[in-house]
């Protein structure tokens, strides 16, 4: 099973805001998304990272063009969903699963791309959704207008998916392929039912921990960042138990791979070459 990750865009943090202890210089963080070429599912996205859908489309919302002005993402058009997967000869149509991890606009901006996909997320956390008012879900970091209309129609929830129990420092998770190929970890903390990935047949386990931090220093050296960036979090006090738990993993001989750590990996694309 081939696994790749590209970048979609960059965006730029003082380090002392994502690093506990560190300085005002700015890190220029990556925006991840990933493909998988699964043997019987065939090309899976995982998450679509930002698009122009979420950051300069004409038809956004007040709140998602604040959302951008504020944070002033970087698209990187080389490496934005469509060409990436133009460069393995696929269209949008050929991609029938996108893994959603969870809801917020860096992960879901491109979701109506994908007209023939089901999308694999919490049916638990897209519960919540339907529950809160717009407004409520704003205060979750969750623009709405970016979910298609039909998105729960397409939902393939982790509920009912099979579970697999841990092993030692080898986290279990959801089943999502039936195949002990690629499960959905529970990473609580950062938002309301993210979930990572973890690839247990590499040769070297690995672990897609998306957002549980922005930084493997952070987690590695554990220099979780306190207030600001807690503000941003679901639930703080989960924060420091599930980097914990990825801490573990790595001291047991495991990978963790993070959205938007700066430096690049074996796992990431290597870019295109111009001509």
């Amino acid at each position: 099973m081939k696994i790749v990750f590209a970048n979609s865009a960059w965006v730029s943090a003082a380090e002392r805001l994502i690093l506990r202890g560190g300085g005002w210089q700015s890190v220029r963080l990556r925006v991840r998304y990933g493909l998988i070429f699964h043997p019987t599912a065939g090309p899976v996205l995982v998450d679509t990272g930002y698009t122009p859908e979420a950051l300069t489309g004409a038809g956004r919302g007040r709140m998602l063009r604040l959302y951008g002005a504020l944070l002033k993402p970087e698209l990187n058009a080389a490496e934005q969903v469509l060409p990436v997967l133009k460069r393995f000869g696929l269209s949008p149509d050929d991609i029938h699963a996108v893994i959603v991890t969870h809801f917020h606009a860096d992960h879901i901006s491109g979701l109506s791309l994908f007209r023939n996909a089901r999308f694999i997320a919490s049916d638990a956390a897209w519960a919540r959704v339907k529950a809160r008012t717009s407004r409520q879900n704003l205060r979750h970091g969750i623009f709405t207008e970016l979910f298609p209309a039909d998105f729960e129609a397409r939902l393939d929830g982790l509920s009912t998916k099979p579970r697999i129990e841990p092993r030692g420092a080898i986290p279990g998770g959801a089943d999502l392929f039936g195949d002990g190929s690629v499960l959905a970890v529970d990473l609580p903390g950062h938002a309301d039912g993210q979930f990572g990935l973890l690839f247990a047949g590499e040769l070297r386990p690995l672990l897609y921990a998306v957002d549980v931090q922005w930084l493997l220093r952070a987690l590695s050296e554990n220099r979780t960042p306190g207030f600001p960036a807690t503000l941003i979090a679901e639930d703080p006090g989960a924060i420091e138990p599930t980097s914990a738990m990825l801490r573990r993993f790595m001291a047991s001989g495991g990978e963790v791979m993070l959205c938007h750590d700066p430096a690049m990996t074996a796992h990431d694309l290597a870019p295109a070459v111009a001509g």
